[in-house]
């Protein structure tokens, strides 16, 4: 369950970043905030960015349409009781994925897979992140391969495993994927476990599995 206390620390942070003009907020507010969106990186810098659009931002970022949608959106939640309401929540977690060229790859998981763009980092870019419901992926431009392409498919080394909420949803993710022309290095099947899965080939080489639930 999100925490209201560390959500109003991430907006301050993200107040601060933009006050110190670090340039990685900047895409955060644009791709979050549409009246940020005609503006380039400098322009966003240079723009009044008050506590309430960091707050705004934290909550389109979970989902909410607005700061007090988020307050009373973690108010209905289920309150944890004893110790645990108080313990330390890992609350998302990302794969890095290495890529030959970041804009190309940016393309593909917003324009092939739905995933939204969060942000975009460098002069000239090298470095960004994209985002699915929970799912994040971090893209890093490399010069070279990392991993050997054959080594990869000959093991199945996967770069990023990626669970959906129900058997039918992985379903109808497959067909998504598939009738936008979307490469796989494994189509839909059901496992021994009886989980249904497939493994998706970006335009690098990296394999993503998706997994649906067993039965």
């Amino acid at each position: 369950m999100p925490n209201l206390e560390n959500l109003k620390k991430q907006a301050k942070l993200l107040l601060r970043w933009h006050r110190t003009r670090y340039y990685p907020v900047a895409a955060q507010i644009r791709s979050a905030l549409p009246r940020f969106r005609h503006l380039d990186d400098p322009e966003v810098l240079a723009a009044r960015f008050k506590l309430s659009d960091a707050q705004e931002l934290i909550a389109k970022q979970h989902g909410f349409e607005n700061w007090e949608a988020l307050k009373a959106g973690i108010r209905a939640m289920p309150k944890q009781s004893g110790r645990a309401s108080s313990a330390t929540v890992i609350t998302a977690t990302a794969a890095q994925l290495f890529v030959s060229d970041i804009k190309a790859s940016c393309d593909f998981y917003t324009q092939k897979l739905g995933f939204s763009l969060m942000f975009v980092y460098g002069e000239p870019p090298f470095y960004a992140q994209v985002r699915r419901d929970h799912g994040l992926l971090n893209l890093r431009q490399v010069d070279s391969p990392i991993i050997d392409p054959g080594l990869r498919d000959r093991e199945e080394l996967l770069s990023a495993d990626m669970g959906v909420n129900a058997e039918a949803h992985i379903k109808q993710l497959f067909l998504e994927f598939q009738a936008v022309g979307v490469v796989f290095f494994r189509t839909l099947r059901k496992e021994p476990w009886g989980a249904k899965t497939f493994i998706v080939k970006d335009p690098d080489g990296n394999l993503l599995l998706f997994a649906g639930p067993a039965e």
